[in-house]
């Protein structure tokens, strides 16, 4: 993929879709006993979800007994904000399941939520369809080999900093933080800043809450 026309792509994007570990996170999944409560609700329905695996490995956990943790960090958060007042939709495809992704996702109200995910590039499709966007007006922000075939169809590929050689060799664009560490904000950052609409965008976010 020519990295040169990583600018021109980026000014076509009305859709940034993030997979989740290594990318919103650092990577690490911590593992904690969980209290001896029955879950319930969305929590429940997350532990479901995870159980149709059938105990396949790497899809996350199907217990009431255990928590599986993810941290984020609160510039990615303000991104996601930054590309909704924008205008551009942010969701996430990710392999494994978590009520951890599930609350962080609803807390910055994403437009699509994915998890339980190992054929991406399908999903990647129907949210285009959905959302009736062009692969072309669609950025994928991933890290590992399992991201690629979401990578090879969108319109802007961007790798982050801690992703696999092979990854950063196919996108048209690699952040300059990791992970966990701000990844997603430079990503979005570096989108509106090819639209012209950075500073219009920070300017409308602090006014918003002031």
């Amino acid at each position: 993929m020519p990295k040169s026309s990583a600018a021109a792509r980026a000014r076509k994007i009305k859709l940034i879709l993030f997979d989740v570990d290594g990318v919103l996170t650092d990577g690490k999944i911590w593992i904690f006993p969980a209290p001896g409560v029955q879950p319930s609700g969305t929590q429940q329905s997350v532990l479901e979800k995870s159980a149709t695996h059938g105990g396949q490995g790497g899809f996350g956990l199907h217990s009431t007994s255990l928590i599986e943790a993810k941290g984020f960090h609160a510039h990615d958060g303000t991104a996601i904000s930054l590309a909704r007042l924008a205008g551009i939709k942010t969701g996430i495809i990710t392999k494994r399941i978590s009520e951890t992704v599930a609350l962080r996702a609803r807390d910055l109200k994403m437009d699509h939520v994915y998890q339980g995910i190992q054929d991406k590039a399908s999903v990647f499709a129907q949210i285009l369809e959905k959302d009736g966007i062009a692969a072309a007006e669609a950025a994928f922000v991933g890290d590992d080999v399992i991201d690629l075939p979401a990578m090879r169809k969108c319109g802007l590929a961007i790798a982050v900093k801690n992703a696999r050689p092979e990854v950063k060799a196919e996108a048209h664009w690699v952040t300059s933080h990791a992970g966990g560490d701000g990844a997603a904000r430079d990503a979005v950052e570096y989108i509106l800043k090819a639209q012209g609409r950075w500073k219009q965008m920070v300017e409308e976010y602090i006014s918003e809450r002031s």
